[in-house]
């Protein structure tokens, strides 16, 4: 009976298999991870957006001056009002200029608060402000930024 257990060592054939099969679906799913297709990397930049926006309004409310959020197709930045003037935040590395992923982006907020390009949107140094929706899109994916006035950013698709 000892002689027969120690000649059987080793994994069977089926033991060996459930291994290769769970391996091969743990890799399956770190690889759909790891690519992102384009609705979850546009959901991942509004994300990112979404949580500039609210240190945006932080800081306006913070510092008690004036903080825009200003984009086109290509890039996006954040501009503080100094005596009149619109100057380009530069020494903060959270708000500072970054480009786009997906270009050319298209960019619309309802409600429309101007029709010029570059689109802006400016917070002030008040805790509530009026609530509006950031829509961005490429190509036929699009999601949106809905800001409640009061401080919420949600990202929706």
């Amino acid at each position: 009976m000892r002689a027969q257990r120690q000649l059987q060592r080793g994994f069977t054939l089926i033991e060996l298999l459930v291994v290769m099969v769970i391996i091969g679906v743990t890799l399956g799913l770190v690889s759909l991870n790891a690519m992102p297709n384009g609705q979850q990397a546009l959901q991942k930049e509004a994300e990112r957006i979404a949580l500039l926006l609210q240190l945006a309004r932080d800081e306006a409310i913070v510092r008690s001056r004036q903080v825009a959020f200003e984009a086109d197709e290509n890039q996006y930045r954040f501009l503080v009002l100094n005596e009149k003037l619109w100057q380009a935040v530069t020494k903060d590395d959270l708000l500072r200029e970054r480009s786009f992923a997906n270009t050319p982006m298209l960019l619309s907020v309802q409600p429309a608060t101007t029709v010029a390009q570059p689109l802006r949107i400016v917070f002030g140094r008040e805790p509530v402000d009026k609530p509006f929706v950031l829509t961005l899109a490429s190509g036929e994916r699009s999601v949106s930024i809905r800001a409640d006035g009061i401080g919420h950013f949600t990202v929706e698709q």
